[in-house]
């Protein structure tokens, strides 16, 4: 299976370990980065990330930022991207059987490797339950959400956001 897989500076050295641990299991790893530890914008990750299950270049995504919150709201903002906050196993299992989630998204710092390659193993071995309440409940979700001319697979979408980045408009906190 091919995952992709992206992250925020905050767990980097998470991600690592979660990509070692998939090509492990025989998987190939799409690294969307980020690949060090200084400060970025996990909105960036969260959409490279998405995108390329979203075309068709990874099966599934897996998506990690310290609360896990803030990269999986990102990666469900693209069209087709149908992304869950996982921090356990039954969750997991609810989002790709019912949902047919193709993200999953972590927090780092919230949940211990051992539980992140749990929830992992879970997520990419339940499969979805394909049947009518299944399919019309995630039509429902899917109508909510509106592609916006100019989003998809563009490179430049962050660029007057990083500029102010780089500019000091993101003070840390």
């Amino acid at each position: 299976m091919k995952i992709s897989i992206g992250c925020d500076h905050i767990v980097t050295d998470i991600k690592m370990k979660v990509s070692d641990y998939l090509k492990s299991k025989g998987h190939e790893v799409i690294d969307n980065g980020t690949y060090d530890h200084v400060r970025t914008h996990y909105p960036i990750y969260g959409k490279k990330t998405a995108e390329k299950v979203v075309s068709g270049e990874a099966d599934l995504a897996i998506v990690i930022c310290g609360t896990g919150v803030g990269i999986t709201t990102s990666a469900d903002k693209v069209f087709g991207a149908r992304a869950a906050l996982v921090r356990d196993v039954s969750t997991a299992t609810y989002a790709k059987k019912c949902l047919n989630a193709n993200v999953i998204g972590m927090g780092g710092r919230i949940s211990g490797l051992g539980l992140i390659e749990n929830v992992i193993d879970t997520f990419l071995e339940t499969k979805f339950e394909d049947n009518e309440e299944n399919r019309r409940l995630i039509e429902k979700i899917d109508r909510i959400a509106e592609v916006k001319e100019g989003q998809q697979g563009n490179e430049d979408f962050f660029v007057e956001f990083i500029e102010k980045w780089n500019d000091g408009g993101y003070p840390a906190e």
